[in-house]
């Protein structure tokens, strides 16, 4: 068993204005990796940010942080090269949004990314299947992407458990709505990486939101492996 659990804020969630401190203050909190939310305004109805917010961002926070970019847009073939040059280490694009997986997770390899594949609630998790071998990351998403505060959605959970049974090596990401009162669920079902917004981020002590998480994973991949 390869995979360990790792919690990543959703910066999303953050004061805008304050951004590099923010992630700052996330990492020195021990954040694992932080995820970063790109919207368009086409494949979700929101915009946020796009490839020159990273290259900053990574100027002022050096190399050492994972920058997990979740790309909300509708053309993901087109920001490859850019993010790959603003410094994005992951680059997870929706099944959705592209009529040619293989060709995009390629062209993101040959940019020295890392790949994630995600998946909205609509999608069923069998598409995921042909994928798994190729990609670093499956993304199940837990709420409709393109807005935050939304309910998790618990009947999700299945997706994830098929994935961990078929791939139990495969880093299984879930986001939308998780945080302490929802993470056992998350973590049962077989999820490691776990985005985390408002719970993290809008805590008097994010610290030990962070910390509840990752333990509340780590319990679940320990028994996973004994039961094994």
């Amino acid at each position: 068993m390869s995979y360990t659990a790792k919690i990543g804020p959703s910066i999303l969630n953050s004061d805008m204005a304050c951004l590099a401190s923010e992630c700052t203050r996330m990492l020195e909190c021990g954040a694992d990796y932080l995820h970063l939310d790109v919207m368009d305004g086409h494949f979700v109805p929101n915009i946020t940010f796009g490839h020159p917010v990273v290259e900053c961002l990574r100027k002022h926070l050096g190399l050492a942080p994972f920058f997990d970019m979740h790309m909300m847009v509708s053309r993901p073939e087109q920001w490859v090269k850019p993010m790959a040059a603003a410094g994005a280490t992951q680059y997870t694009f929706h099944l959705e949004a592209t009529s040619n997986a293989g060709a995009l997770i390629k062209d993101i390899r040959e940019s020295g990314m890392k790949v994630g594949l995600a998946i909205k609630p609509g999608t069923t998790v069998e598409v995921l299947a042909p994928w798994a071998s190729q990609i670093d990351m499956a993304l199940v998403m837990t709420v409709e992407p393109g807005f935050g505060g939304q309910k998790f959605m618990e009947d999700m959970m299945p997706k994830v458990s098929w994935l961990r049974t078929q791939f139990p090596s495969l880093d299984i990401e879930v986001d939308g709505g998780v945080g302490p009162d929802s993470i056992h669920k998350c973590a049962e079902a077989g999820a490691n990486m776990i985005v985390s917004g408002s719970a993290i981020m809008s805590s008097d002590d994010p610290r030990s939101v962070i910390n509840f998480l990752r333990n509340a994973c780590m319990e679940a991949i320990q028994k996973r492996s004994l039961d094994r």
